[in-house]
């Protein structure tokens, strides 16, 4: 089984994220750890909920409706990952289902949980709040660059295709 205080540790660690001991406990508090069976959903497209979510450890498969009984796989996320931030930080609907392809562990965080920190823990809202910024500023990156090879690739340009 897992510990969550020692999960926390070690994803905030994963995350790059300077966390302290009293820091780990706050979070310990505030995270909830999920077990997710194979097939289970995590998010659902077009729902909304107020989660931000973690990947411990399994395999999550982020997945777009293509009409019908189809779906377009976006990505796999690794241990580290994040998901739903979008909708954790303006509440807008999922673009993406994810579910898990096996048994899986998430870290799951409740935007009124991480608001009810603002008060006592500003430095830590702070950092998961960077945290999110920088996921999303990964996911951003990745999507330009497949963006252009896709691009190329259609264009006939930069190299053999």
């Amino acid at each position: 089984m897992l510990d969550v205080q020692q999960t926390v540790t070690n994803c905030a660690t994963l995350l790059r994220e300077n966390i302290d001991e009293n820091e780990c406990k706050v979070l310990t508090g505030a995270f909830q750890l999920q077990k997710l069976a194979m097939d289970d959903i995590l998010l659902r497209e077009g729902h909304q909920d107020d989660s931000l979510h973690i990947v411990i450890d399994g395999d999550i498969v982020a997945t777009r409706d293509a009409g019908g009984d189809e779906y377009v796989v976006l990505s796999h996320l690794k241990p580290g990952d994040i998901a739903g931030a979008m909708g954790f930080i303006d509440g807008n609907s999922h673009s993406a289902t994810l579910r898990a392809c096996r048994d899986s562990h998430v870290l799951t965080l409740h935007r009124d949980a991480l608001e009810s920190m603002v008060d006592d823990h500003p430095q830590l809202v702070y950092k998961v709040m960077r945290m999110i910024v920088r996921s999303v500023h990964q996911t951003l990156l990745r999507m330009n660059q497949e963006f252009v090879q896709m691009n190329n690739y259609i264009m006939k340009e930069h190299g053999r295709y």
